[in-house]
């Protein structure tokens, strides 16, 4: 019999149980190549139904696909200053091909303002042509110098979103519409609840005018930024002269935008739901919702395999994904294995069951055992992942709440709650602050307690009226919180 696997307790050490989680559920393998991974095939199965449900949504939205080489000259990424500034440090670079040393060097993807500048300044001669609305799945490359797989890698998939329009109107409505399908897509399809917000100027997107973020709370109370949409103002239009013939017959320099979502929504559903056990997947995404499990002894194994496997294709051919497992294992050894693996539901079937022409349902989010008959069970294992799809999301956002500190008004007041937290092991998580807008402040408070700016929230709670670091009055209200 196979050695049960076990992973490290959460509460024990977060960043250890991750790791094993994600190993032994076979999501991922470390690459011979530094800070990279392989995806195996649950890991990017979990990423094609992210793409799936994103797509679809951008679809909708009259967004069409595209794709641009990973190469760019390092003269593109010269035309916008502040653009290569904040990417020059992560930048890996090809100097050589065919045994020469290139005239320019190349740089790898990190992400394609740039290319896509340039060839929008050719395809772009119109209004007749606006909008643009052009989206990307690729991979991109940045030399993180701390990497953890999922969140922070040295490559890593994305799509990455990129319009061009006519006016500003038009480009700060589709920057957050953009975002507002991320939050979307994360409560709905991922059952993670998410804060919408302005990123600060310290921590927009480098060349753009406004960064907004949607962010998550992991299990160890941190924060995780999920998704990110840009309002780019004409700072790339003009590096890379996009301009256009109006209505009005002058010529006019188009305004951008651009959005993103990576393989890191794999990291936060592992940590928003998983548990002890391991995985916890919410049923849109799992790649496989439901594992079926023969149970008995071997001598009545042909009068239970007589109805499983057609009950296996009545659940397939209901658009179900479904498994049975069928090695040679014990049932409560393959129990252990799935709960770890995070399937939704767990379905046995042994020879009393089918005496009884019944079967056995198991919440992978609750434990729950319930019986269910075999002449409905479409029905109700559909009905059953909703209604755990549900039940997940709920979980996460009382977690959420239970999390989210708002009494806390000064620096003392944060670094009380901080050595009160870790005193009782308790989660720090989020606090609600006031910020006066002086980027001093802001880093005075990440110097002290590594507690970060995640965004100014479209809808704060309560509002806070003075800075947590300098007591003057508060511009705006913020959510701080240590993050990934």
């Amino acid at each position: 019999m196979s050695e049960e696997k076990k992973t490290s307790l959460q509460t024990e050490d977060f960043s250890a149980w991750y790791i094993d989680t994600i190993q032994k559920a076979d999501l991922m393998d470390y690459a011979p190549v530094r800070g990279c991974i392989v995806f195996k095939p649950d890991g990017y199965e979990l990423w094609e139904h992210i793409q799936a449900g994103l797509d679809r949504r951008f679809k909708a939205t009259g967004h069409r696909n595209a794709y641009f080489p990973m190469l760019i000259p390092e003269s593109f990424m010269q035309k916008e200053k502040e653009h290569i500034e904040g990417f020059n440090p992560e930048l890996p670079w090809v100097t050589e091909a065919g045994g020469e040393k290139l005239e320019e060097r190349l740089a790898l993807r990190p992400t394609s303002e740039t290319m896509i500048g340039h060839m929008y300044s050719k395809w772009i001669q119109s209004y007749r042509d606006l909008p643009m609305l052009l989206n990307q799945w690729a991979n991109v490359f940045r030399w993180e110098k701390r990497t953890l797989p999922f969140l922070r890698t040295s490559e890593f998939l994305w799509q990455e979103g990129h319009t061009a329009h006519a006016t500003q109107e038009e480009a700060e409505a589709e920057t957050l519409q953009m975002l507002d399908i991320y939050a979307d897509f994360a409560e709905n399809d991922m059952a993670m609840p998410v804060v919408k917000g302005k990123k600060t100027p310290s921590e927009r997107f480098a060349g753009a005018v406004d960064t907004y973020s949607i962010e998550g709370m992991m299990k160890d109370g941190k924060a995780l930024q999920a998704g990110t949409s840009h309002y780019l103002g004409q700072n790339f239009s003009k590096g890379f002269d996009i301009t256009f013939l109006d209505r009005d017959n002058t010529h006019k320099h188009v305004y951008t935008t651009s959005w993103g979502v990576s393989t890191r929504m794999i990291g936060a559903l592992v940590m928003v739901h998983g548990d002890d056990k391991g995985l916890a997947l919410p049923p849109k995404l799992a790649p496989t919702q439901v594992i079926m499990i023969p149970i008995g002894p071997p001598k009545l194994r042909e009068k239970v395999m007589e109805r499983f496997e057609p009950l296996r294709e009545s659940l397939a051919n209901a658009g179900i994904r479904v498994r049975a497992d069928l090695r040679e294992e014990t049932p409560g050894w393959k129990f252990n294995e799935w709960e770890m693996r995070g399937v939704p539901i767990r379905l046995e079937l042994g020879p009393r069951d089918v005496e009884a022409n019944q079967c056995v349902l198991v919440r992978r989010d609750t434990g729950e055992k319930t019986p269910a008959s075999l002449e409905n069970i479409v029905a109700r294992v559909k009905m059953l992942l909703d209604e755990i799809q549900i039940n997940m999301y709920k979980k996460a956002h009382a977690f959420l709440q239970a999390n989210c500190h708002l009494g806390v008004e000064s620096m003392g007041d944060l670094q009380r709650h901080i050595a009160s937290s870790e005193s009782c092991g308790a989660l720090a998580g989020w606090v609600l602050a006031g910020w006066c807008g002086d980027d001093e402040c802001e880093a005075k408070v990440k110097a002290e307690t590594k507690f970060t700016t995640r965004n100014i929230p479209f809808e704060a709670p309560v509002h806070k009226t003075t800075c947590i670091a300098c007591c003057k009055p508060a511009k705006h209200t913020v959510w701080l919180a240590r993050a990934y």
